[in-house]
């Protein structure tokens, strides 16, 4: 039976570590992500845990020692933020090419420079082709169910890939909300053991892990980590059904909010969602035809689904929490873009750059996009695809 509480997004991350009981933790302290550790290890100093908690000097030295723990057997568990992430970056990439399923709570915050310590989505923009699964949470019972399913994803035999569950910083880490919680030991039924087929302290298999890998193979291991990648899509959904069956919290690639009928559309990631929706039901209460797509799972990207979900929209915004910085547009609406049209989907599409370094987005911003769309759509002229929410100009 779910138990009824009030958490903040750091409380519901450590209390789903706390139930989930990895064999290892190591962790580096970073704004927003600091509580996360902070209250596991409370847990591991009360006994609730029979974790080893590993407290480092590093991100990169926290990256290290949880890619050592599953290259070992263990299962192992982190959480970062921004500059902490950046500095975990070339263990990033070999804990995903080594197929070592570690699951890592990442708080979304800006990269410096110059230093901010506030939200947007520029760190996991900058390890999105890192070969880690990525999922999305719009509020802190997200962030709770998605790290209960991660661990059942990133061990699957078809995926062995590392995976990191986002959230906003501030906005939902120090948050508290209203949020369902499973009992201990369902959560552990769920998650089930980890039991790897190739493992460092297996003495009847002899193996060694990230040996050198030059022309002769690591086109092809890429190619494998790739296809691992693509197969994730269809175990995330498999884990999601059997997540709903559980706890009747139905998940799926991406939330389609009044979108069946709609003619204009945002898409986006995280807890904008939840300001969005908020605009979609006020223009639906005055006859405006408004929708949300919110995706959850950036990495696999759901091209296709994407395409054919947005395929009778009259007019699409895309909101990007970071700024790619080349000229023409945010991640998200680059591949958004680029999927639509691979599968032949041929709706207006414009890109909004918001939110940077922690700036507020009001409803009232999010409407402004809306009418935006209506004129596109009245007009059929896109004018600038590449446009700022929320930037102050000088008039």
């Amino acid at each position: 039976m779910s138990i009824r509480e009030r958490l903040s997004g750091n409380e519901a991350a450590a209390t789903a570590m706390k139930q989930i009981n990895p064999d290892v933790v190591a962790a580096f302290p970073i704004t927003p992500s600091t509580e996360i550790p902070q209250y596991f290890s409370t847990f591991v100093a009360n006994g609730t845990v029979d974790t080893e908690f590993v407290a480092v000097e590093s991100e990169h030295s926290a990256m290290s020692a949880c890619i050592g723990a599953e290259a070992a057997g263990s299962r192992a568990m982190t959480a970062t933020s921004a500059n902490g992430l950046s500095y975990m970056w070339e263990m990033i990439y070999i804990a995903s090419s080594l197929r070592l399923p570690i699951v890592m709570s990442l708080v979304n915050r800006a990269v410096s420079g110059p230093l901010n310590i506030h939200n947007d989505h520029s760190d996991a923009m900058g390890v999105r082709d890192s070969g880690w699964i990525m999922l999305f949470s719009e509020n802190n019972q997200e962030a709770y169910d998605n790290l209960l399913m991660a661990h059942r994803i990133a061990e699957h035999k078809d995926v062995l890939l590392p995976l990191m569950v986002c959230q906003d910083g501030f906005i939902t880490s120090h948050s508290i909300e209203n949020i369902m919680l499973e009992e201990d030991s369902e959560v552990k039924q769920f998650v089930g053991k980890y039991t790897p087929e190739h493992y460092l302290l297996n003495k009847n298999e002899p193996i060694a892990i990230g040996p050198l890998d030059l022309q002769g193979f690591l086109f092809e291991h890429k190619a494998q980590q790739a296809e691992a990648m693509r197969k994730a899509k269809d175990v995330i959904l498999e884990v999601s059904k059997d997540f709903e069956k559980w706890t009747g919290r139905s998940y799926s690639l991406f939330e389609e909010y009044k979108l069946e009928d709609c003619e204009i559309a945002i898409v986006c990631m995280n807890s904008t969602a939840g300001t969005t929706k908020f605009v979609v039901d006020n223009l639906r209460s005055q006859g405006i035809k408004a929708g949300l797509l919110k995706l959850r799972v950036f990495r696999p990207f759901p091209a296709e689904e994407i395409a054919k979900a947005l395929s009778n929209v009259k007019a699409v915004a895309v909101l990007d929490k970071a700024d790619s910085l080349n000229g023409v547009g945010g991640a998200l609406f680059q591949d958004v873009a680029a999927g639509m049209y691979v599968h032949n989907t041929q709706v207006p599409l414009v890109n909004y750059v918001y939110g940077i370094g922690g700036r507020d987005t009001r409803a009232d911003e999010i409407e402004s996009v809306y009418k935006d769309l209506q004129e596109i759509v009245k007009t059929g002229n896109i004018g600038n695809p590449y446009r700022y929410l929320g930037l102050r100009t000088k008039k």
